[in-house]
């Protein structure tokens, strides 16, 4: 009977995908990969640090699988053990690995079930120093969508960030194995892609940046239907990239472009590396190509020395642009950060500034579905949801809710956008594609 190994994937897309590779990695060798749960033989915590809290979730989470079967083998991987000393201290893990070295996990594991590991094997590089890319590849997916990971790390250093320190500098996939990868991807049937990394803008392999790369793709895998960047920094995005955009629909018409405050002021005690009118210019640009491209963005609240007019200032911005979705978040004091020192605001002033840019976000969110009332779009229809209707998600990043059909799930449609009830976008397919 094949050892069960349990999952616990906290955090980012790049940690989701690191999870999905080495669940096939473990697959391949025999293993059942599972959400984790009382009967596992192993359990992966592959875990967070970008708050405070994420790290106390994920100090909660490895216990609570210590908890649910204290014979089991336990390994904890990731961000929160390549920065916390104290992970080292829980007692309980078996497996304790950093960032950079993920794939060691398989053997070590099977070393433990086999009674081979006599202490508690711990590997958490100099990540500062690290200069490698580790080699890591998924080439199938639970979902619609097949995420591949081309970057890890960031070299930026943001005053309120500690990813820097947990991830190390940008290291980038060769380009031959992400074309590699998306091949088989697409072999496999995935019509979408999303790029994915810490600075996915950052990527570069033997000259070729990330509008090189996207070119390669859109030439060598043709059978992509569209190609999304799960995010870029604003002053990533040159010519090559606009050019792109202008001339393919296989790229996305949505960007996820961080803004994090539209003060310049906040800006730059952030360490920001652009300016409010260098956000807004290049924004209007993007737009001249894609006039209906979604675009959404995150915005950190309550900065130490916001000002109402600071607030303002980001809450006017988002306005202006007509962001489609922002993703608010109260600034949370990371310790090991610059602006762990810096004097913070009070928590009642934070809320009620996150309250308002939410409800500022749900405003021009529906404002912008409105657009489509009437209209057409292109889709890929994900799963069933539960009153007889399939989600599909459209190039500029709808969801729309069409009548079940199991013929269509994981195709390429149209969808005719119908009206929108209660925050619910409703259409009905036209045309299904033969993919």
């Amino acid at each position: 009977m094949s050892k069960l190994v349990g999952f616990v994937t906290l955090g980012c897309k790049v940690n989701t995908y690191e999870s999905d590779a080495l669940k096939e990695e473990l697959t391949k060798r025999g293993f059942k990969c599972v959400e984790a749960c009382d009967d596992c033989d192993v359990y992966i915590i592959n875990t967070c640090s970008v708050t405070n809290m994420a790290d106390r979730k994920s100090r909660q989470m490895i216990r609570k699988c210590i908890k649910m079967n204290p014979s089991a083998v336990i390994c904890a991987m990731g961000c929160y053990t390549q920065t916390s000393k104290e992970a080292s201290n829980i007692e309980g893990v078996d497996i304790l690995i950093g960032n950079g070295n993920k794939t060691l996990a398989v053997d070590k594991i099977i070393e433990a079930l086999n009674g081979q590991l006599k202490e508690k094997y711990i590997n958490i590089l100099d990540i500062l120093n690290t200069q490698e890319y580790e080699k890591l590849g998924v080439t199938t997916y639970d979902h619609t969508r097949a995420f591949v990971k081309i970057e890890d790390g960031c070299n930026q250093f943001c005053s309120y960030c500690i990813i820097p320190y947990a991830r190390g500098p940008v290291r980038c996939k060769a380009k031959d194995d992400v074309l590699n990868e998306l091949k088989t991807i697409a072999k496999n049937g995935y019509k979408e892609v999303v790029l994915t990394g810490i600075h996915t803008g950052r990527y570069k392999d033997d000259g070729t940046n990330l509008s090189g790369l996207l070119k390669l793709i859109l030439e060598q895998v043709p059978e992509l239907k569209r190609i999304r960047l799960s995010s870029i920094e604003i002053n990533e995005i040159d010519d090559d990239f606009i050019e792109l955009m202008s001339k393919s629909d296989v790229m996305a018409n949505h960007l996820h472009l961080p803004l994090q405050s539209g003060s310049n002021k906040i800006l730059k005690l952030m360490g920001r590396p652009y300016d409010r009118q260098y956000f807004i210019d290049k924004v209007n640009k993007i737009k001249k190509i894609r006039n209906d491209i979604q675009i959404s963005t995150d915005i950190i609240v309550g900065f130490p020395e916001e000002t109402e007019e600071d607030f303002m200032d980001t809450y006017n911005l988002c306005k202006e642009l007509g962001m489609a979705k922002l993703h608010v978040f109260p600034f949370s004091k990371r310790s090991g950060t610059k602006a762990a020192s810096m004097k913070d605001i009070h928590p009642d002033i934070k809320k009620e500034r996150v309250d308002r840019l939410i409800d500022l976000s749900k405003e021009l969110e529906l404002e912008y579905a409105k657009k489509f009332i009437g209209k057409t779009l292109d889709a890929i229809v994900e799963q069933k949801v539960s009153d007889g209707f399939s989600l599909c998600h459209t190039s500029n990043f709808l969801t729309i809710h069409v009548p079940y059909d199991k013929n269509i799930i994981k195709k390429l449609v149209d969808v005719k956008i119908l009206n929108i009830e209660n925050d619910i976008i409703y259409g009905e397919v036209i045309k299904k594609y033969e993919n």
